[in-house]
């Protein structure tokens, strides 16, 4: 007597990657449509893994070339183009083992799969730091240098000193660490996709909060990006204190 499809089912969902080669042959021969269509799921979900897996080895290529350092931290920034809010930098180091399904560079992420992988690299990553500036230092010294400011804040938290920095583009200077620039790196490296998600997330909760205590301006929405939205809120309601006064001189009198 042929099983139930829902007792087949329940089979495939327990069963490890092993474990299913056996349950094809198994049910290979099995005419019904939805014993069919359970193993072609899950045959579409390996050759995907795979490709995952494959896109994965590729992002790992900067940390294999350089695999005979003990410490390498990814860099990486979120936030130097908004009208409010500080910029985050990010500093992680991966374990060399260490596999993180669908890690990517972080514009490329949901909201929800970003929080989903925050947590997963706050879980794996053998050191994590984050660095910030504020928007009246970027007013100080300017952006490019409040970013700097903020990579080695990053950096500093680490709790170890990294033995090479990967970084998103960028040399940072003040730091003796040696620093490969990569230009796009963050879809290009582990661990800079990593330190990218772990900015992009503090800063966007930040801004969330920031929406609490300062109403009206759809910090939440547009995370301190210069949107509509917002161009028109600041020229109604005016500038707060997270405002960068040198990013929003020409949109208020």
């Amino acid at each position: 007597m042929s099983k139930a499809i829902a007792q087949i089912k329940e089979e495939f969902g327990q069963a490890d990657e092993r474990q299913r080669k056996d349950l094809y042959e198994r049910y290979a021969q099995d005419t019904r449509a939805g014993v069919q269509a359970l193993i072609q799921k899950y045959r579409r979900q390996e050759e995907a893994l795979k490709k995952e897996r494959e896109r994965l080895a590729l992002m790992r290529t900067y940390e294999e070339q350089h695999r005979d350092c003990r410490y390498i931290c990814g860099i990486d920034e979120a936030g130097r183009g908004p009208l409010a809010g500080p910029v985050v930098a990010g500093a992680v180091i991966l374990p060399a083992d260490c596999e993180i399904l669908w890690l990517n560079d972080s514009k490329k992420l949901s909201a929800a799969k970003r929080e989903l992988l925050y947590d997963e690299i706050m879980e794996k990553a053998e050191a994590v730091g984050i660095g910030m500036a504020s928007p009246a230092r970027i007013d100080e010294i300017n952006i490019l240098q409040a970013t700097y400011e903020a990579m080695r804040q990053a950096v500093e938290k680490l709790g170890v000193t990294p033995d090479l920095l990967l970084n998103d583009a960028v040399t940072i200077p003040g730091l003796d660490i040696p620093q490969v620039p990569i230009i796009k790196g963050d879809a290009k490296s582990v661990s800079i996709a990593a330190a990218s998600i772990i900015a992009k997330v503090t800063r966007d909760r930040l801004m969330v909060q920031y929406e609490e205590v300062l109403p009206g301006y759809g910090f939440a929405q547009h995370k301190g990006y210069g949107s509509r939205e917002h161009i028109e809120a600041l020229k109604k309601l005016g500038a707060t204190p997270i405002h960068r006064k040198t990013f929003i001189g020409n949109f208020i009198e």
